[in-house]
């Protein structure tokens, strides 16, 4: 029941927040709102004994992606009166997909009145029980090719985005790395002969 009201509470609070990231006039609020809405969820996440998702949560998207949203929005000339404008213009857009997913929400939460098949909810696991050791033993056993599939894929694509903004600007220094390689010491150091001179 204590998990239930739990559930509840953050569910409210989680709704709260992400209607702060779509109302607020500053896009660094909307910034920290998101922050709060992530927070709220890796809650919900624990809620559900799913610590390592919840931990992940935090690390990655608030300790990473979020700081790197701040400082790009900080850095950018935002003007607030076009942001603003656009907001009254995609205003239908965003009630028509607000609309969608609150019939898809009333749907899950109504799911035995409406008559639909559900599923038992999930047995509480003993105090020894460590989320991240069951994960990783289903991902590096039974998904151990999709994960490495993954990991080659993310990697393709962190070479592309460098090659694709590699930007060869004129007037620059830049070193040639087979240059550097194929240098020899003879070649760099040159000898010169010459009679001394005396001062008159």
């Amino acid at each position: 029941m204590f998990v239930e009201v739990l559930f509840w509470v953050f569910a409210a609070v989680l709704v709260i927040a992400a209607l702060g990231v779509v109302v607020a006039r500053n896009p660094v609020h909307s910034a920290l709102w998101l922050v709060f809405a992530f927070f709220t969820s890796a809650c919900i996440w624990l809620l559900l004994e799913a610590e390592f998702l919840a931990i992940v949560l935090v690390l990655v998207y608030v300790g990473a992606v979020m700081v790197l949203f701040l400082f790009v929005v900080m850095m950018l000339d935002i003007k607030i009166e076009l942001a603003r404008a656009q907001f009254v213009r995609y205003a239908l857009v965003g009630a028509l997909v607000a609309g969608i997913v609150l019939g898809e929400i009333y749907a899950v939460v109504k799911v035995r009145a409406l008559g639909l098949p559900t599923f038992a909810a999930p047995v509480s696991h003993p105090a020894n029980y460590s989320n991240t050791q069951e994960l990783a033993k289903v991902l590096y056993t039974d998904y151990v090719f999709p994960f490495e599939l993954a990991a080659v894929i993310l990697l393709v694509a962190i070479v592309a985005a460098i090659v694709l903004t590699l930007r060869r600007r004129e007037g620059i220094k830049v070193q040639d790395v087979g240059k550097q390689v194929a240098a020899r010491a003879k070649d760099r150091l040159v000898m010169v002969k010459m009679d001394p001179e005396k001062k008159s």
